[in-house]
């Protein structure tokens, strides 16, 4: 218990401190991202609340990005990857080309460093932090924006280079001299890059359909969580980075009619690990190295950002991007990167930098990250945000949404979602069915798995963005849970709702829906019409006919709402109350030939639940 109690007193302070900070610092405009790297710095070289350092914490929050890169592949089809190839490798590439080179040739004028050494610190400061900018850019929203996309494109490159980088590392060590590059190690890689393609493309979704159909939704989480560390830990043994496994992996569910149920699991994770990473960042900062340099730390970290700022900035304007653009992204990744860190640690294992050299720098990177919220204001500010926000990119995710989001895909909803996708307009669908999902796939319709009782699986599914939502399932209770999630999480979101019979229908009025149909009301008044014209009446009257039962049917649900308001009484309630007005004859008064139909009162069979019309 002695070694138990320290270590869980721990996690209770610094899960307090991370509380307390990233709510204070959002509250105040400066993000969660710089609270929490303020209370690691707090927590542990400043208060000493925490008594390591944070390298160990460092290595689980590293798990955080590795979220972060799967839930954002999860954002990207193949297709719209392929249409970013420019970015990724044009813009991608130069910016750590020429950043890296500059870099290289400055640090070469320092006397205590060799070539070896100044190059492996200005390609490693050339890399930016992936999770710092992609919560930055979350937080607001602005992922899918032009200047998102441009970021998100120079990350991912960046991500790809610290492969050739760490590759690299045993060519400049002195001391093993003669050593080449293991065509078997490069074979060997690329295998394990294919394996998890087809392991993507092939196992993943039968898998997933298999625990869907089972029903339990902590397997799914399991499971989900398995697929991203084992891709994960895949590419790190065939030398690519975690981060980049689990990229691909959400790169190749990306398809998927799972991936909303997906998102919504991991996404819980991902921000938990993340805030563990920016905390453990802060705990990491060595005290005594960056008084004993500070001049160098305070000096180089501005440096630092400023070179990197305006290698990306000219970049940006080279590839076509407005000033706007180009300003916005620019300011958002002029930080060194947590990749550093793992390629400085590599260096001082090759003995190509001294212990203090690298504590210096990861001082310098870790002062950089601090500043990043700043800049990125600084950018906002200066900036015209209208300008960077409406250049949008559609083809860079459809995580944003789309106009209608339909939640349960039986008789109703596929009928219903037939009339709106032959307008050519965009749905999303959801529903809790594998075994439906996987029989309109082969109708060529495209739904996903997911419960709207979730609300991080509407979340996912782009209820924000969604202008209409349509609920379509079949069970009363079920619509009338999530008609209540949706009204009380997305207040402004337009309901479309169908009902099940007439005092559900009350009660969804009752609840502020924007428009609700019995499912069997317009089928069944169809087919009164045809009976009717089968019996010999002629066509205008049918209509005529069952205008007006439509009319009287809107009339008692228009009294019913009004003695509710009057007494106050609940619209179930009132539904026994009201007794409808009989029909007693047909409204043109005319018989029809060789038939002598009665139309019978409805007394007050319209008023009990058992019996009343759906």
């Amino acid at each position: 218990m002695e070694h138990t109690a320290p270590l869980f007193v721990e996690a209770l302070v610094i899960l307090g401190g991370g509380i307390a900070a990233g709510t204070l610092f959002k509250r105040i405009g400066l993000g969660t991202v710089l609270g929490y790297l303020a209370a690691g710095l707090v927590l542990g070289p400043v208060g000493g609340f925490v008594d390591h350092g944070g390298e160990e914490i460092l290595h689980l929050g590293e798990l955080g990005v590795v979220f972060l890169l799967f839930v954002i592949g999860l954002e990207l089809k193949l297709s719209r990857l392929w249409s970013l190839r420019r970015q990724i490798f044009g813009l991608g590439l130069a910016q750590v080309m020429a950043t890296g080179a500059l870099l290289t040739g400055a640090l070469t004028l320092v006397p205590a460093l060799g070539w070896r050494a100044a190059a492996v610190i200005g390609f490693g400061l050339a890399l930016s932090s992936t999770a710092f900018a992609l919560q930055l850019l979350e937080e607001r929203g602005e992922l899918n924006t032009r200047f998102g996309q441009a970021a998100f494109s120079v990350l991912l490159f960046q991500d790809l280079a610290i492969v050739p980088l760490l590759a690299l590392l045993p060519l400049l060590d002195l001391s093993s001299a003669g050593v080449s590059l293991d065509g078997r190690q490069i074979l060997l890689s690329f295998g394990a890059l294919g394996a998890l393609v087809v392991a993507g493309r092939y196992l993943l979704n039968p898998l997933f359909r298999v625990l869907a159909a089972a029903g339990a939704r902590e397997v799914m989480t399991a499971t989900a969580l398995f697929v991203v560390l084992a891709s994960a830990l895949l590419m790190q043994l065939a030398g690519f980075s975690m981060a980049m496994g689990a990229f691909v992996a959400g790169v190749l569910l990306a398809e998927s009619s799972y991936r909303h149920e997906l998102e919504a699991n991991i996404d819980p994770f991902r921000g938990l690990l993340l805030g563990l990473f920016f905390i453990a960042v802060g705990l990491s900062i060595d005290i005594a190295v960056v008084a004993a340099n500070w001049w160098i730390v305070l000096g180089g970290a501005p440096l630092l950002m400023l070179a990197k700022f305006a290698v990306l900035y000219a970049l940006c304007r080279l590839f076509g991007e407005s000033h706007a653009v180009a300003l916005r992204t620019a300011t958002v990744l002029p930080q060194g990167g947590e990749f550093a860190f793992v390629l400085f640690s590599a260096a001082t294992s090759s003995a190509i930098l001294d212990g203090t050299a690298s504590s210096i720098l990861v001082s310098v990177v870790t002062l950089t990250m601090a500043l990043t919220p700043l800049t990125a204001a600084l950018g906002r500010r200066f900036a015209r945000e209208d300008e960077v926000l409406d250049e949008m990119e559609e083809d860079f995710a459809d995580a944003g949404g789309s106009d209608v989001l339909m939640i349960g895909f039986s008789r109703f909803g596929q009928i219903a979602a037939q009339v709106m996708l032959s307008s050519g307009l965009e749905m999303t669908i959801l529903d809790a069915s594998a075994e439906r999902i996987q029989t309109a796939g082969r109708f060529g319709f495209r739904i996903y798995f997911g419960s709207g009782l979730r609300r991080d699986v509407l979340e996912a599914a782009g209820i924000r963005q969604a202008k209409i939502v349509a609920v379509c399932t079949n069970k009363p209770e079920i619509t009338d849970a999530i008609v209540d999630l949706v009204r009380s999480e997305f207040p402004n979101v337009r309901l479309f709702v169908r009902s099940y019979d007439r005092n559900h229908a009350l009660r969804l009025r009752e609840r502020g829906v924007d428009y609700e149909i019995r499912e069997t009301l317009e089928s069944a008044l169809q087919f009164g019409g045809a009976s009717l014209r089968a019996l010999g009446l002629e066509r205008a009257q049918v209509g005529e006919i069952v205008e007006d039962v439509r009319r009287r049917d809107a009339e008692r649900l228009a009294l019913q709402l009004a003695r509710v308001a009057g007494d106050g009484t609940s619209l179930a309630s009132a539904s026994r109350k009201v007794t409808p007005e009989p029909l007693t004859k047909p409204a043109s008064g005319r018989k029809p030939r060789g038939a002598k139909p009665r139309f019978l009162a409805q007394g007050t069979a319209d008023a009990t639940s058992a019996d009343a019309p759906r």
